[in-house]
């Protein structure tokens, strides 16, 4: 156990008899408030932690903290101050709001302390060198939020968490492949540090996949609820069972917090679903959410896929080369542990409530569906020609 410089005689434990959940705080009211799930909503007993949220204010922040609260934590976030949520906004006026930047001002953070840290925005090796240093003697458990893209290649066909991240960009690779390398060399290095300075006993290292949900502003997986909801004739690149992943950010902000409450040192894979999808379960299961009146045209053609470029529709990537094993997640630790999921129909309607609000510009929604980048814009054009050959 590292030293202890909080005054505190021993850690404070995590888990205690008697303080169910309904004596917490209960969550604010909010049109996209944390979706139920009765195997993680049940009444349980914790000890209120204090928690530090590095980001915070983008796509998984709102969540975890809306959760904590829920629980009767108390949360601090250190931002630059600059962006805004776009969801759970109600909550913000409850959270202890630093000011800094990772890159050259932590003073906000010098001489606090905290129970668990949580690091969303550490996508610099400095800036996870720097909080770690800082951090490792007055707050108890890191939490950094990585991904599977440090299995990239993604070439076996169960990636578990004992399958070895690459730490070095190779060279004499493609722009694309670099920037896969990149990405995921930045988090698996960030892992390392992490662990070199608070210990393995004292570190979570959390891999999630896609993440999808209200407040996604990457209009990835969004686009198949739109496209689903609007009907019509539908392109749906993939072969039937070319396996999918994806998982509500709500069930991994709230599995987050689980995970620290009960002080789960360990690396854990997170996807979804609970059980393997292919890309046409996916599309039914999606379009069963709306009315639409809609027609699919499969194009299980890779060949004529890649020569119109459709080599990915998340949450459908093509399943060759070095994205063989990109939807073959194993999650089994994860699920162990507690990960719950929930429901794709309320993942999916959720979504698109949120991108239907005002918190989205209608700027946003057109480009999604008609942007000349837009699988929408070019799949008439796609399927007509695809019908000659067919």
């Amino acid at each position: 156990m590292h030293s202890n410089k909080t005054g505190n005689q021993g850690r404070r434990k995590f888990l205690q008899t008697g303080i169910s959940l309904g004596a917490m705080l209960p969550l604010m009211t909010n049109p996209f408030r944390l979706a139920a799930n009765p195997l993680r909503d049940t009444n349980i007993s914790l000890h209120p932690l204090r928690i530090l949220i590095l980001g915070g204010t983008s796509f998984l922040g709102p969540q975890q903290i809306a959760y904590a609260l829920k629980r009767g934590h108390t949360v601090s976030t250190f931002t630059r101050g600059k962006t805004k949520p776009a969801v759970q906004k109600d909550i913000f006026d409850e959270v202890e709001q630093l000011i800094g930047d990772r890159e050259n001002n932590l003073d906000a953070l010098r001489g606090r302390t905290w129970d668990v840290v949580i690091d969303n925005s550490g996508n610099k090796l400095n800036w996870v060198k720097d909080a770690v240093a800082l951090l490792k003697d007055n707050v108890d458990i890191y939490l950094y939020t990585s991904s599977t893209g440090v299995y990239y290649p993604y070439l076996g066909h169960d990636i578990t968490e004992q399958t070895k991240p690459v730490l070095k960009v190779p060279e004499g690779i493609t722009k694309v492949q670099f920037y896969e390398y990149d990405y995921g060399v930045m988090k698996a290095n960030n892992e390392n540090q992490v662990i070199t300075g608070f210990g393995k006993d004292r570190t979570i290292i959390v891999r999630p996949t896609y993440m999808v949900g209200p407040g996604d502003k990457t209009d990835r997986f969004t686009y198949w609820p739109e496209r689903l909801a609007l009907g019509g004739e539908i392109l749906v690149p993939g072969k039937a069972d070319d396996p999918v992943q994806y998982i509500d950010v709500r069930d991994v902000a709230e599995w987050m917090i689980r995970l620290a409450e009960n002080r789960k040192a360990g690396i854990y894979n997170v996807a979804g679903p609970a059980s393997p999808t292919g890309m046409h379960a996916f599309i039914y299961g999606t379009h069963a959410s709306f009315n639409s009146e809609a027609g699919f045209v499969m194009i299980p053609d890779y060949e004529f896929l890649t020569r119109h470029n459709i080599l990915d529709a998340i949450p459908w990537i093509m399943p060759v080369g070095d994205n063989a094993g990109s939807a073959l997640i194993n999650i089994k630790h994860a699920v162990t542990n507690g990960l719950t999921f929930t429901p794709l129909a309320t993942t999916v309607k959720d979504l698109h409530a949120w991108w239907n609000s005002n918190d989205v510009p209608e700027e946003n929604r057109k480009k999604l569906l008609t942007g000349e980048n837009s699988l929408m814009a070019r799949e008439k054009a796609i399927i007509a020609e695809w019908k000659t050959r067919h």
